[in-house]
This record gives C-alpha cells, sequence and structure tokens, in this order.
C-alpha cells in the first residue's frame, strides 16, 4: 500500500500535543507584595508558542521611537516550543493489534490499528526582571512533574469513548542570569524547562461489516483415507448479525471423498 493517494486521513495529534501542553501552563500568576507582605497586585504571566531566543532578542531590543516599537517586552512572561520529535521503540506492541468499535451503522465495525509512538521534546522558557518572579512561576510547576504528570485525553472528534493516557516528563532545568552584564543592558533571569510527552500517531481507520461466515476446509490425512479426502466446515450466526451482538453459532458438516 503506498503512502497518500486516495486514503487521506489527518488526526491533528501533533496540533492537539502543542494545544494541551499550553494549557498546562496558560493560566500561571505571581503576586507582588509590600514590605509589610500585604499583596499589592496580581499578576497573570502570558504565554505564547515562540523560540526561546526570539524573546531574547526582543528583551535585549532598545525601544525605538521611530519604529512601531515604542515599548519594551513586558515580564515576567513565558514561551515554549517544540525542539524534537524521536520514535520511541519501548512501547512499539505488535503490528497485529488492533481494536475495534462500532462503526458508522449497526451492521459495521471501526478498526484502529495499532499506533506508532512517539516522544515529543518540548522547552518551556519563563522570562523575569528579578528572581522572585521568576522563582515564583518555576515552584508552581515543578511539584506536579515528579517526574511525570498525566493526562488523559480523547484523540478523535467523531469517537468519544476511545481515550488516551499521555504522560509528560521533565527531564532537565536550566537557569541563566545576565546580571553581570553592561550597565545599559536590561537584565532578564531565564528558567528553561524541558519535557518529553509520549504520543501516539494512529493510521486510517477502517469502517466495514462485521464477518458473517465462515468456510473452512481441512485436510483428513490418515491411513485409512486418500490425503485429497476433506472435511468442510460452515459456520454462521444464529441470529442476525449486528456489531456488538452475543450471540450463537452454526455449524454444518460437509465430507468431501477424493473429490480433489
Amino acid at each position: 500500500m503506498a503512502i497518500g493517494g486516495d486514503l487521506y486521513f489527518y488526526h491533528s495529534k501533533t496540533r492537539k500535543a502543542v494545544a494541551l501542553f499550553g494549557r498546562l501552563f496558560n493560566k500561571m500568576h505571581i503576586l507582588r507584595k509590600n514590605a509589610s507582605g500585604n499583596v499589592t497586585d496580581t499578576i497573570m504571566v502570558p504565554l505564547s508558542y515562540a523560540p526561546k531566543q526570539k524573546f531574547l532578542d526582543r528583551i535585549s531590543a532598545q525601544p525605538n521611537l521611530d519604529t512601531d516599537q515604542k515599548i519594551a517586552l513586558k515580564l515576567p512572561r513565558m514561551s515554549f516550543e517544540i525542539v524534537g520529535i524521536q520514535y520511541d521503540p519501548t512501547r512499539q506492541l505488535a503490528k497485529t493489534t488492533n481494536f475495534t468499535q462500532v462503526g458508522s451503522n449497526s451492521s459495521n465495525r471501526n478498526k484502529f490499528n495499532i499506533y506508532t509512538p512517539y516522544i515529543i521534546n518540548f522547552s518551556l522558557s519563563v522570562f523575569a526582571k528579578n528572581q522572585d518572579d521568576a522563582l515564583q512561576v518555576v515552584e508552581q510547576i515543578l511539584p506536579y512533574f515528579n517526574p511525570q504528570y498525566t493526562l488523559t485525553i480523547k484523540p478523535f472528534s467523531n469517537f468519544p469513548n476511545v481515550k488516551e493516557d499521555i504522560p509528560i516528563t521533565i527531564t532537565g532545568v536550566d537557569f541563566s542570569d545576565d546580571f553581570e552584564g553592561a550597565v545599559e543592558q536590561r537584565r532578564t533571569i531565564v528558567y528553561t524547562m524541558t519535557f518529553d510527552m509520549k504520543i501516539n500517531f494512529f493510521g486510517p481507520i477502517a469502517d466495514k461489516g462485521v464477518i458473517t461466515k465462515a468456510i473452512p476446509k481441512l485436510d483428513i490425512n490418515t491411513a485409512a483415507i486418500a490425503d485429497s479426502d476433506f472435511v468442510s466446515i460452515e459456520i454462521t450466526p444464529n441470529a442476525n448479525v449486528i456489531a456488538d451482538s452475543d450471540y450463537g453459532f452454526n455449524e454444518v458438516y460437509t465430507y468431501g471423498f477424493g473429490l480433489e
């Protein structure tokens, strides 16, 4: 079977993985307090899908009144991005494995072939002007990953009964501070956390009728009769066949001797 052609399918798994990862961190807040310890301000930390270097360039750039950039990038904020995708052979099951459920009508079944497991590597960066802002964000994240946090999703919009566990594992935390830079340089503290998301990619979903008849043919190999003799068994359900039926079987035996 060739890849592509008329057999089109698209389950949006990578797109859903990005949205799922972003939703984990899109409601982070930090608190600002005065000398008495009273809360004076609550700030929601913005989150964007963008390369880390893009934000570092924007932060280090000086506002230019002659261009549209008249205001420096406000901190704190966060960004995340995909930094790698690789096949995960440790989770690969036998290719003959599949699962089914009720199809487009009562007589059909949907067949899902076994998934192909991959790992998507994400990088999450936290940018702040001072350590307290950065640490408030970081310490709201780390306790949930010890080192794995698992989410359950419905990978197919048309099949709400199908569910999939998505483990997300933190693999590292890095820190940088340019406090010793030039006097005119804006201070930026960056915490970068890396994560591995285990995700499964599915192929096309078949929608086919159920098997209603089986006719196995068994050769009889004994010393008394010829090898060409056989017994044929016709097996059919003893009721109307629909998907997920619980029914018995009728068996009809036919013996042939020397016919082939």
